[in-house]
């Protein structure tokens, strides 16, 4: 029995309007992307289908079926619009650490929009061959999709993982993390502060530790575009808060919730102190719970906290920041004299001549000076660039005087913080000198100089460059002699350097596998993380596979899916996915030492990434096992 012509129309259109809307949003700029534009691309290929039944001048006469299957999908892709509304305009932060929640619910809506489309009764439409043929194409896509997680950003994942347990991390992955999240000036971040604010409120953000994660992100991203932007655009910024070449704001002047200076600190019953704004709306939408602390609030008074304002108050007095009480009111910054830069012209045009012409003991002196010029602030890299000293800090870096070329190899690794530096150091021939340093220089200037190559090859070309002059035996040997501290520079810069498909080979063929085994073989050593990562991104090559098998990886491997890290776990697991794949005599091996076992159980307790390489070596594991069955004789 069908239904009304008019209904039929009507739903017909609403699907049509939805998908023109969806297909017509904007690019999304996060973490979030691939799944994003994975998902709009395939709304948008159900388009030629409501156009055909619009444009068709025969009415709709829709079975009951037909109808709610319709109705089903209409409901489907209002989901799926709210959800890609919600990534356009949510925390970018949230979405980056929680991305396994929100790659679950784009998996869970891609379910939906499928199970609708495979309720839709197309032969009772009137359409033609070429559209039906499309629409049984996208359908397909849309059904291998719905079981398909979206492989993680391993990158992404690393450089949060680096920025989280380095006191100091390194600049350029502070660059990378900033472009990856799109969060890349004071304006984005204090959009963010907002989204990350209605997060808190909205969400648990307090399980699990993703509130520390987030609010430790959202802090050295804030710290590093501070220090990389010194021409802020007050128009754009919150004045009360940002200035021109604003200082740092400590943490416990932050609030735990916005992350912004706070300007009426209260205390709750923890013990803990919060701008009065944000834990107000926090217990307003009936939280009983520190944000922090996660104890029970045995009440809801706030309690003013008068010392941290007052020394607030001094410290923007001393910074040049108008005070916080005053921001609501005026909306304007004070003139009292904010902090000058140490940007000197004059000064850095000397120091460039001492190091030019001057005596050893001079060149030595201007050398040391232009590295703590270059590491105190952004400024000064400019200037010192402008000037024109980076082409003689790079032949400074042949100087026979060690302390000299200690200082001129790391006040290159401080310049090249700033994007612009990066290629003047690489158009002045620095390339091949930093190697060398890195091949013959004191133990403080071969760290430095793995530095300063890792900082280079933040740019793809440098990767090509660096390779190519010979880098990776020389980071190899630090890798291998170094300080713990070189160690871990040198890993950097190999993994990094890595990425370039040309570069994995020069390492397999330079001896990167067996220091990384060694590694492996010492959990106490610190480095087993470094080793995986590394063992992961070769084992892709195949010459990198084959070096990693004949070093017999495979029981350290399965013991470290076994008692490992998190990712750990996840890049042993990678490392043993390659290996198997395709190679009978691994995949029997893995099997003798009891491999499905730990992976059934890394496939239910793992990262995601973790859970896809172990399900799928489960089930090449079960093929070998069916074919074994098969070949052997019936008696």
């Amino acid at each position: 029995m069908g239904c009304g012509t008019d209904g039929n129309n009507s739903v017909v259109t609403q699907i049509m309007i939805l998908i023109k809307e969806i297909s017509s949003l904007p690019e999304c700029k996060n973490s979030s992307k691939k799944m994003y534009s994975n998902l709009v691309r395939r709304i948008k290929l159900l388009s030629p289908l409501f156009e055909e039944l619009i444009d068709s001048d025969e009415e709709l006469g829709f079975s009951v079926d037909q109808v709610e299957a319709l109705q089903s999908l209409l409901t489907a892709l209002n989901s799926a619009k709210e959800l890609l509304n919600w990534v356009q305009e949510s925390s970018k932060l949230y979405q980056a650490v929680q991305r396994d929640t929100v790659s679950s619910q784009f998996l869970r809506l891609t379910g939906e929009i499928e199970a609708a489309l495979s309720k839709v009764l197309y032969d009772e439409l009137d359409l033609s061959e070429e559209v039906k043929e499309q629409i049984r194409l996208i359908h397909a896509q849309f059904k291998r999709a719905k079981s398909r997680m979206e492989s993680p950003d391993l990158q992404l994942e690393m450089d949060m993982t680096e920025v989280q347990d380095k006191t100091e991390p390194d600049a350029s992955v502070l660059r990378r993390l900033s472009e990856n999240l799109h969060l890349l000036t004071l304006e984005d971040l204090r959009k963010e502060s907002r989204a990350f604010h209605e997060a808190v409120i909205a969400n648990s953000l307090d399980k699990g530790g993703s509130f520390e994660i987030m609010s430790s992100l959202f802090r050295t991203l804030n710290d590093y575009l501070l220090t990389v932007n010194p021409e802020v655009d007050m128009s754009d910024v919150d004045k009360g808060i940002i200035k021109h070449r604003s200082p740092v704001i400590p943490d416990d002047f932050r609030c735990p919730i916005s992350l912004e200076l706070m300007k009426d600190p209260v205390i709750v019953s923890t013990g803990q102190t919060y701008e009065r704004s944000c834990i107000q709306k926090w217990i307003d939408g009936g939280h009983k719970t520190c944000p922090k602390t996660q104890h029970t609030l045995l009440h809801t008074a706030l309690t003013p906290n008068y010392v941290l304002k007052s020394l607030i108050t001094l410290w923007c007095e001393s910074n040049g920041i108008e005070l916080p009480n005053a921001q609501e009111t005026s909306g304007k910054r004070r003139t009292g004299g904010p902090s000058k830069s140490n940007c000197d012209p004059a000064a850095i045009g000397a120091l460039k001549r001492k190091l030019a012409l001057g005596n050893l003991e001079e060149k030595r002196a201007a050398s040391g000076e232009l590295r703590l010029l270059a590491k105190r602030n952004a400024d000064n890299r400019i200037c010192i660039a402008e000037a024109g000293a980076i082409p003689i800090l790079v032949d400074s870096l042949s100087s026979t005087d060690p302390r000299t070329q200690e200082h001129a190899v790391t006040a290159l690794l401080n310049l090249s913080i700033n994007d612009v530096n990066k290629g003047i150091i690489v158009n002045a021939g620095a390339i091949p000198e930093i190697v060398e340093v890195l091949k013959s220089g004191s133990m403080e200037a071969k760290e430095n100089a793995a530095a300063t190559l890792f900082s280079l090859s933040v740019v793809d070309d440098n990767k090509v460059a660096i390779g190519a002059v010979g880098a990776i035996p020389p980071l190899i040997d630090l890798l291998i002699q170094g300080t713990p501290r070189g160690k871990k520079d040198a890993a950097t810069a190999i993994f990094n350097l890595s990425i370039f498909q040309g570069n994995k080979v020069r390492a397999v063929r330079a001896g990167i596998v067996e220091p990384l085994m060694k590694f492996l073989k010492e959990a106490d050593g610190g480095m087993v993380d470094e080793a995986l990562a590394i063992l992961a991104i070769i084992a892709s090559h195949p010459e990198g596979k084959t070096a990693i098998g004949q070093a017999e990886p495979i029981p350290f491997l399965i013991e470290l899916i076994r008692t490992g890290s998190p990712r750990n776990r996840e890049n042993a697991a990678a490392v043993l996915w390659s290996l198997c794949m395709g190679d009978s005599m691994y995949l029997k091996l893995a099997q003798e030492l009891n491999a499905e076992q730990v992976l059934k159980e890394l496939s239910e307790n793992g990262t995601e990434r973790a859970k896809r390489k172990a399900s799928s070596l489960i089930e090449v594991l079960l093929r070998v096992d069916d074919t074994a069955d098969l070949s052997r004789p019936v008696v």
